[in-house]
């Protein structure tokens, strides 16, 4: 007896906000034959929104047109080559929205939530993490007791945004304008702050910090020693991926436990850090590696070398990619953590069905697929704003542009 076949594949863009807030959206919508039934799925890369929508539309969408939804890892395959060159954010992105779309249409055709798919739940919900910030260390102290208040036993605690608000240096006359940080004036702020977390609330919560790569390799390998006494949950983003053989430094310098992937798109980055244990967790941008395909595929790899995931969960993912964060979580042996940036009132309403978090723990949704919806109209009256992106322009103080 004949399926359903794909009628339609396109891109929906939004950036539901009130203009303080922008967070550049973007959906996959895969449409069948069969009346009503569709899926949904993340292709979200807020920093070049416009080309995975041109990705989508002008070649997904005729690459995909007849085939039969079920055939997941067939058409994942086919997706993965069809330009010949393959990988990188933008093409992962696009293949991610097709893919979570997919196992969508798969859990509404069974009747099943996707994590039922994926072999049922190993917890009931998934422990979260957010984010405590503040000018001072009083003010992040104060934010990091009222999530513990809130029932959150993972926070992470940063100090005036990625690479803080230190005084600066002088810079050189005619320095190019940018996002100026400067690293050894960070660096010392940082261990100033887990002092005195550590000192006033003590070690019941398990705190985490984000360098976000923005350390040379010999100053991260001291970061990470300095930290050592403070036992964090996880230290992120020590290095970028183009500096991962220095991971190995670190691990005989240090038992400080590491969290890496925000950045990655391609095995050919992950492979060495889970082969020679290297990090702790896995903490990909799951729409940037490929979708849940790729992800179910990594969170095994992962989970024989005795490494536990942290997939990214920043506000700049779609409601839909938290959702699949979420049942990935719960049907993983080796989940660790989820980073929870938290939905606005009008995501909410954008998005009916979103995941719901309370008492330190976010749920995935029982329905069918990912539990989750779209409101088309709504999503139509936030669109994406244009321009160029300010704060990954990172300076160092003589000027030199680095890692964001």
């Amino acid at each position: 007896m004949p399926g359903p076949t794909i009628t339609n594949v396109r891109a929906i863009t939004t950036s539901p906000g009130d203009g303080s807030v922008q967070r550049r959206l973007i959906v996959v919508k895969v449409e069948t034959s069969e009346p009503g039934l569709y899926g949904l799925g993340c292709a979200t890369f807020t920093q070049r929104h416009e080309a995975v929508r041109t990705v989508v539309d002008n070649f997904l969408a005729p690459l995909l047109l007849g085939r039969d939804p079920r055939r997941i890892e067939d058409i994942w395959q086919t997706i993965h080559v069809n330009a010949y060159w393959r990988s990188g954010p933008v093409m992962n992105n696009a293949l991610s929205g097709a893919d979570m779309a997919l196992w969508d249409i798969l859990g509404k055709m069974a009747g099943m939530p996707v994590y039922q798919l994926l072999g049922g739940k190993c917890r009931e919900a998934a422990a979260i993490y957010r984010h405590a910030d503040g000018s001072t260390v009083e003010e992040v102290e104060d934010r990091v007791r009222q999530f513990m208040e809130q029932g959150l036993r993972h926070v992470r605690a940063q100090m005036g945004g990625y690479g803080g608000k230190q005084p600066l240096p002088k810079s050189p006359d005619g320095a190019l304008p940018g996002a100026y940080f400067d690293p050894d004036g960070y660096m010392r702020s940082v261990v100033r702050l887990f002092d005195h977390l550590r000192e006033t609330i003590g070690f019941e919560a398990n705190l985490l910090h984000d360098v976000h790569e923005r350390l040379v390799p010999i100053e991260a390998v001291r970061f990470a020693k300095e930290l050592e006494p403070h036992r964090l949950f996880f230290l992120e983003d020590l290095l970028p991926p183009e500096r991962i053989d220095w991971f190995r430094t670190v691990r005989q310098q240090c038992t400080t436990p590491l969290a890496m992937g925000e950045l990655f798109v391609n095995s050919a980055e992950w492979r060495p850090l889970i082969d020679e244990r290297l990090i702790d967790f896995i903490r990909c941008h799951i729409s940037a590696i490929g979708g849940l395909t790729a992800a179910r595929k990594l969170q095994t790899h992962c989970e024989l070398a005795g490494i536990r995931t942290a997939w990214h969960g920043p506000g700049d993912v779609s409601p839909i990619g938290h959702a699949c964060n979420v049942h990935l979580d719960v049907a993983s042996p080796n989940f660790g953590v989820q980073e929870w940036g938290g939905f606005l009132e009008v995501e909410r309403e954008m998005f009916p069905g979103c995941p719901e978090a309370r008492d330190g723990y976010v749920y995935p949704s029982d329905e069918p697929g990912w539990g989750i919806d779209i409101d088309e109209d709504l999503a139509a009256k936030y669109p994406c704003p244009e321009g160029v992106l300010d704060w990954t322009q990172a300076r160092t103080p003589d000027g030199s542009a680095v890692y964001p």
